[in-house]
């Protein structure tokens, strides 16, 4: 009995351990499994060789929207409804996923200064960005392909962002147009941009969504098209279907599917990035629209500055959800800098690893505008649909109300420093 409880120990140590280094699609299915004491080697082998199976079984997703407690609750029952690469590609990070897990982790660190006896019967939770009032700071990330997650994809995500008050972001790899979204919408929304290595190309998209009536362009900085994602390409050994009936081959091959790509000739695209893109693109991105430009992907004081200095109207400090490297720094520690780089001259805007209001909370008093979410309403994308999008947003608006009110702050602006340990108190 004494070497069974030490070898089920030992079994929970590495599951939590670098050692094992379990991909983050993964690693739930793992505890879970390890958690229930009972198993055997073969079983314990099984699980090894077969985790794709295993993470697919795991039983009690969530059955409706209805049903979630907090957003986590989605991910599971998106996992049971999406195809398995498909899911791999939600869930990748790159290397061991380490970023994506710390991106979270990182709220964690933060502590909360509640104040006392502050009327919090009305609240407000609005926020202007660029002269427009939002409902609410939770903004909807660009992410890309959302048809591979529902079949109404984008158009689903639009109409929830309607339903609930919600700015939203278009993926320049979107599977809807500009157009369709903002009529789903029925307000503009900001777009996101792959400048690509053949600016012809980048330009019509601007173009084309300035056309559309976008008040914001956001070019991309934190990916290139070189990121070494591992949980996606174990996901894809592991999807049976033939994917080359609907992933045409090379890069033109994948544009050509893209709606923002439509009447382009991509036959010069070799990658959504140019490799030796500098600050040369911002002042030619400048040049060529009205619209404001925003940054993605900035995350220290020094690159802070230069936006500063090359005029551009906002920042969104970004790791691309662990997606491009394994930095091991989660967004909401690299915040601080980015705003002292910008010395309050610009909209700073936060995204990476929130999972709960209270990290809106955590995000928005270290001194964020606004941030943003991505994974969290794909996975109520991928579970439900527009539902599940509408869920999730209910979800963090929910307790990102129930923590102004135990914090004592009636407003988005009563929400400062002085609110978190450390932070300049009065």
């Amino acid at each position: 009995m004494n070497s069974e409880n030490t070898r089920r120990k030992f079994l929970r140590l590495l599951a939590a351990s670098p050692v094992l280094a379990v991909p983050g699609v993964f690693r739930g299915s793992l505890e879970s499994f390890l958690s229930t004491g009972e198993f055997t080697g073969g079983e314990i082998r099984e699980f090894l060789e077969n985790p794709l199976e295993r993470a697919a079984s795991d039983d009690a997703p969530i059955a409706s929207a209805e049903q979630a407690i907090n957003v986590m609750d989605f991910e599971p029952a998106a996992r049971k409804a999406i195809p398995v690469a498909h899911f791999g590609y939600l869930a990748t990070g790159v290397d061991d996923d380490a970023t994506v897990r710390i991106n979270h982790e990182g709220y964690s660190k933060i502590q909360i200064r509640p104040r006392r006896l502050v009327d919090v019967s009305k609240l407000n939770t609005s926020v202007r960005i660029f002269g427009a009032s939002w409902e609410t700071p939770i903004v909807l990330a660009p992410v890309s392909a959302l048809k591979a997650f529902h079949p109404e994809g984008e158009i689903a995500v639009a109409r929830a962002a309607k339903v609930k008050g919600h700015l939203q972001m278009l993926s320049t790899v979107g599977t809807s147009s500009i157009e369709e979204v903002t009529a789903a919408r029925g307000t503009p929304v900001w777009q996101q941009l792959y400048p690509t290595n053949d600016w012809s190309v980048g330009r019509a998209i601007v173009k084309r969504a300035e056309a559309a009536g976008s008040p914001v362009i956001v070019l991309t900085l934190d990916l290139q098209d070189d990121s070494n994602r591992e949980t996606l390409r174990r996901a894809m050994r592991a999807d049976t279907r033939p994917c080359k009936m609907c992933h045409a081959e090379g890069m033109s091959g994948y544009l050509r599917r893209k709606p923002m790509f439509d009447g382009l000739d991509v036959s010069r695209v070799t990658g959504l990035h140019a490799k030796d893109m500098n600050w040369d693109v911002v002042k030619r991105l400048r040049d060529t629209t009205t619209m404001k430009v925003v940054l993605k992907g900035i995350v220290t004081r020094e690159d802070a500055q230069l936006a500063i200095e090359h005029g551009v109207d906002g920042i969104i400090v970004s790791n691309h959800g662990g997606r491009s490297e394994e930095t091991l720094r989660p967004t909401i520690e690299s915040l601080p800098e980015v705003l002292e780089g910008v010395a309050g001259k610009i909209p700073v805007l936060v995204d990476g690893g929130i999972r709960r209001g209270v990290d809106i909370f955590k995000a928005l008093a270290t001194g964020a505008t606004a941030v943003c979410i991505g994974r969290p309403y794909a996975w109520g994308l991928g579970a439900f649909g527009q539902p599940g999008v509408e869920a999730v947003l209910a979800i963090l608006r929910r307790e990102l109300e129930a923590i102004m009110r135990q914090a004592g702050t009636p407003a988005i602006d009563r929400i400062t420093r002085t609110f978190l340990a450390g932070g300049s108190s009065k």
